[in-house]
Formats: C-alpha cells, sequence, structure tokens
C-alpha cells in the first residue's frame, strides 16, 4: 500500500488553485501544516491517522487545536513577510 499522500492533489479553498498534500502538509512559510489541513482532506483518505502517524503527539495536537488568525494578525504578518523579500531583494 502508497503510504506517500504527498502527490495527490485538489483545489485549495484558501488559494483558489490545485495543491498537493504535501504542501498542505508542509506550509509554505514555517513549515508546519496548514490549519484547513482536516477540512480540505478527510474525503480522500483518513487524514487524521496519517498525520497520527507521521507527526510527533505535540505537533499533532498543536495542529488539530489550529484555526485562522484574525484578519489584523494576518494583514500585519503579510505585510512584515513583503518587506523582507523587499529588502532582501535590494541588496
Amino acid at each position: 500500500m502508497d503510504e506517500n499522500k504527498d502527490y495527490l492533489e485538489q483545489r485549495c479553498p484558501r488559494l483558489g488553485g490545485q495543491v498537493s498534500f504535501g504542501y498542505c502538509r508542509m506550509g509554505p512559510d514555517d513549515g508546519a501544516a496548514c490549519w484547513k489541513i482536516f477540512d480540505c482532506w478527510w474525503e480522500y483518505f483518513d487524514v487524521v491517522e496519517y498525520l497520527k502517524k507521521y507527526l510527533s503527539e505535540e505537533q499533532f495536537n498543536t495542529l488539530a487545536n489550529a484555526g485562522p488568525q484574525p484578519k489584523m494578525v494576518s494583514l500585519v504578518d503579510l505585510i512584515q513577510q513583503a518587506k523582507k523579500r523587499t529588502a532582501a531583494g535590494n541588496r
């Protein structure tokens, strides 16, 4: 049985395009899984059991209790990331 689910793809409700499970599992910024991973992938396979197998108990519990950031926090974070990219590009 193929245990690697990273190649599976579907439409991301947050980004609006196709993404792989691997992208959702690894996260684009901090390496942590997307907080919506359970909502998005439960219809494809038992994502809870899969993640319990590959994450530490602490990592799994953090993910299971994660949620969206308030809009203001999210906007400030995006602005800071853009400033860092701009500063790095000007060097």
